[in-house]
């Protein structure tokens, strides 16, 4: 190769990692922190009312975020008041956030962040095991989203699973009471 080839090559690798290095340095500080990520669900507590959906089925949606425990626990009440009022519990483990499901059903899935499919405000949650269920064929939810939208509205996903896939989702769009 001639010098000059030399040189349009080692410039076009140079403009390449130009290019590459704050894309990466982007990605790896979109990444979400455990820590991080339950102080910000601390942040929900309070009411938060509002519309939720399975598939085309709509209904009123209400549920409630209180930090107790001396800070180490979120608790929300999914419904609160009704025949299918449901638990949330999430805290850390070992420097890792969980949820704990407490389903209407009577199982307690578990799932735990993801940091590599959150972002700040998308917070990702994966399906970790449970207990009263069986996985692999009983129904239960396998997943779950909370997208903080800003101070005052959030929207969740939960992914719904029966027979070992997925079958549909819960969303639920919902708005802070009084505001924030």
């Amino acid at each position: 190769m001639k010098k000059e080839g030399i040189i349009r090559f080692a410039l076009a690798a140079l403009l390449v990692l130009a290019l590459a290095v704050p894309a990466l340095a982007g990605d790896m500080a979109a990444k979400v922190d455990h820590k991080a990520a339950f102080e910000a669900l601390k942040g929900l507590a309070g009411e938060w009312t509002g519309e939720g959906a399975v598939g085309e089925q709509r209904m009123p949606a209400k549920t409630v975020f209180e930090v107790t425990s001396n800070g180490s626990l979120v608790l929300e009440r999914m419904g609160p008041g009704t025949e299918h009022e449901m638990l949330n519990a999430y805290h850390l483990v070992n420097g890792e956030l969980v949820a704990v499901h407490y389903c209407s059903s009577g199982n307690q899935p578990r799932m735990k962040l993801d940091p590599e499919r959150s972002k700040p405000g998308d917070l990702v949650f994966a399906f970790d095991g449970g207990t009263n269920f069986d996985p692999k064929k009983d129904s239960h939810i396998h997943g779950l989203r909370l997208t903080l939208k800003d101070g005052s509205h959030l929207e969740t996903e939960w992914d719904f699973w029966d027979a070992g896939k997925s079958q549909n989702s819960m969303r639920m769009s919902l708005s802070k009471a009084g505001g924030r």
